[in-house]
């Protein structure tokens, strides 16, 4: 008997280790860089202290300098889950197998084009034959716009940057008469370049950005976190995070509501 219960109480001993481990590990929490890593952490990382939180998992913000190296970074399945522009979406969902899990509530994505406020440009056809910047492979701020001009007929030479507020503070210094983001960057970006650009243009909605999961983290864990995602706008702490990065709220999602972004058939 005694012997028995010695051989249970080891075994106990021996598998706290394990659980301790496994209730420790961290879910690195990537997020495009559409604006400065240095700004992106101060946004999202008390986000991701109240998901820690809510859903009692660990989670790292990570992000990258610029749009190519998180791309590369996707593709590697480097981030457990990932917050993506939905041309991303589509094209990791198929290569690395992340999943959407959630997306903004009542939100469409729309790019814009701005130019300085003191610009003559009115229409996109004043674009012509111009030298425009962009984000690199964003999609509202980048490929949709890109096409409009190729179905307008409109010859524009892109430069691209590395986020969206590297547009924004370009188009504002003069080194370029245009170019392209979208409307929550644009008014998270600082003031001093904001209030230098005006809106030219603003493309049609599509499904915003995608909150996804690699498919090595467990269902559990997805399931948990998309539990405190969905009540952040109910606790007004959450709420009030949400609302620096220009959200009312986050509803889940799942893979074909980014169908319309397929049906573009966008290839850069």
């Amino acid at each position: 008997m005694f012997r028995s219960r010695l051989v249970l109480i080891l075994a106990l001993l021996a598998a706290v280790p394990a659980a301790a481990e496994e209730a420790a590990e961290t879910y690195v929490f990537g997020i495009v860089p559409q604006q400065s890593g240095s700004r992106l952490s101060r946004l999202w990382s008390p986000i991701l202290a109240w998901l820690e939180e809510r859903s009692g998992l660990r989670l790292r913000f990570a992000t990258t300098r610029n749009i190519p190296t998180f791309e590369k970074r996707l593709a590697q399945g480097k981030y457990d889950f990932a917050y993506m522009n939905p041309y991303h979406y589509i094209q990791f969902h198929e290569r690395s197998g992340y999943t959407a899990f959630a997306r903004a509530r009542d939100k469409r994505l729309k790019g814009i084009l701005v130019v300085r406020r003191d610009s003559p440009f009115r229409r996109l056809a004043d674009l012509d034959e111009q030298d425009l910047a962009f984000p690199s492979n964003a999609f509202a701020a980048n490929l949709v716009p890109r096409a409009v001009f190729r179905q307008e007929g409109i010859d524009v030479e892109a430069h691209f940057v590395s986020s969206h507020d590297s547009v924004y503070r370009n188009v504002a210094k003069g080194r370029y008469p245009a170019g392209g983001g979208v409307m929550r960057t644009f008014r998270n970006t600082p003031a001093a370049y904001r209030k230098q650009l005006r809106v030219l243009w603003t493309s049609e909605g599509y499904t915003p950005h995608a909150f996804a999961a690699h498919p090595r983290v467990p269902p559990e864990a997805v399931e948990r976190l998309q539990a405190a995602m969905l009540a952040m706008d109910r606790d007004p702490r959450g709420r009030a995070l949400l609302k620096r990065i220009r959200l009312k709220g986050i509803e889940a999602g799942s893979d074909p509501d980014w169908n319309d972004v397929r049906e573009l058939a966008i290839n850069d």
